[in-house]
């Protein structure tokens, strides 16, 4: 029976949720595969360490030269993350003519398109479906399922650990704080939540699946992105009062000669299928000219369901791991703007002195700034201050911008908490 041997760069959360998952289903493996799966080697720091695997100590190693320059060894799986000394072991396995499994988002994010090129000119395979949505198949449903579409847009939520955090946020009424040491104690957060609670990890996404779906590479620096470190609960209060939830999206659209992508807060209507999506489960959305609207669903966050997905890169090699390499994505010949508009609704809270003629004055600096207002409310807070909620209708971003440079000069207003994107109803 032919052997498919394995060489792992890593053994953190993911990488053990692999581990696991091949001696879990080995029989079914062997069955659809028709070859046996074998860890030949793993890359660690520190070979006296305990880990929740199943391997001999003899498979573990601190010289990432027994992988990648090993005989041996078919597939390097990078489940390493970052981007150094990632880049270099995954490039040098490639030169040395083996396939590459990762599900390193910065790495596919900012050398993604060098290192299939590698691959392609060394007749071998590079796959990274558990860069994107954990256990969602995004990627293969993107290039293989829906490639006949002219995909127009791809939203949705892709941080497992944002949408944690602001699920407890919600349904409990706790702090950021206590939500993110929540997530890390159940593993959906690292020791340093940075990259996700702040949209790196969300940024780099996005920008995967927009190089997939548009077939245009876009730089991260061409993102626009925030996180979720100024939500606080009076904002969550307000959303659900005014029949919304918040959520961290990451989203892509495609007009005319222009893409426009973004990653930011924003109020979801409870009616939308985003708003149901909850914890550490994710949810990808699709427009196609000929599939319409599609949405993919599933755990985006933990060892396991990101495990599958690195499995399933695995098995899809090993199944034709004697015939031609897949080519690369091909980069689409017309070119598009990329741009930053930010045409959306919006949510503006801010504190205001409580006197009769500040709504007023504030209403006309946003009409003169071609900004009408779907909605207002204003409460009394305390020692004459009041907060003002509005919701806005379509309008760009620069307009806002405009408009609240003049208002905070205004002598009366106190504060601008926050501005976040309101989604349109289905």
């Amino acid at each position: 029976m032919e052997k498919v041997r394995i060489g792992i760069l890593g053994m953190g959360t993911v990488a053990s949720g692999l581990v696991n998952i091949m001696s879990m289903n080995r029989d079914i493996i062997h069955s659809r595969t028709g070859k046996i799966l074998e860890i030949d080697k793993v890359l660690v720091k520190n070979l006296h360490k305990n880990r929740d695997v199943d391997l001999d100590q003899s498979k573990f190693t601190t010289d990432a030269n027994e992988i990648i320059n090993n005989e041996n060894v078919d597939i390097v799986v990078e489940l390493m993350g970052g981007i150094e000394p990632a880049f270099e072991y995954v490039r040098d396995a490639l030169l040395n003519k083996k396939h590459v499994v990762t599900a390193n988002k910065a790495l596919i994010a900012t050398h993604g398109e060098e290192l299939e090129g590698i691959a392609v000119e060394n007749g071998v395979r590079l796959m990274y479906e558990a860069s994107v949505g954990g256990g969602i198949p995004i990627i293969n449903t993107m290039t293989n399922n829906l490639s006949a579409n002219d995909f127009t847009e791809i939203s949705g939520i892709v941080n497992g650990t944002t949408n944690y955090i602001l699920t407890q946020m919600t349904e409990r009424g706790i702090e950021l704080d206590e939500a993110v040491k929540e997530a890390q104690e159940m593993g959906f957060a690292e020791a340093d939540p940075s990259s996700d609670i702040e949209g790196d990890d969300a940024a780099y996404k996005i920008a995967i699946l927009s190089y997939i779906g548009f077939g245009q590479r876009i730089g991260l620096n061409e993102v626009p992105k925030e996180g979720i470190t100024h939500i606080s609960r009076e904002d969550i209060k307000y959303a659900d009062e005014l029949g919304y939830v918040i959520k961290l999206i990451a989203s892509s659209q495609k007009r005319e000669n222009e893409i426009e992508l973004r990653v930011h807060p924003t109020f979801i209507p409870k009616t939308h299928p985003l708003a149901t999506v909850k914890n550490e489960y994710n949810a990808v959305m699709l427009r196609g000219n000929a599939v319409g609207e599609v949405m993919l669903y599933g755990k985006g966050a933990g060892a396991m369901p990101t495990g599958s997905a690195v499995l399933g890169d695995i098995i899809a090699i090993a199944k034709g791991i004697s015939s031609e390499a897949k080519e690369a994505i091909q980069p689409l010949t017309k070119r598009y703007q990329v741009v930053n508009k930010g045409y959306s609704q919006y949510y503006i809270r801010m504190d205001v002195v409580d006197k009769p003629g500040v709504l007023g004055y504030i209403s006309n600096i946003f009409g003169k700034n071609n900004i009408s207002l779907a909605s207002v409310v204003q409460r009394y807070k305390h020692d004459l201050v009041a907060p003002l909620v509005f919701i806005t209708h379509e309008v760009e971003r620069k307009n806002i911008n405009e408009a609240l440079q003049e208002v905070r000069t205004y002598g009366n207003v106190l504060k601008i908490a926050s501005i976040i994107t309101v989604e349109k109803s289905l």
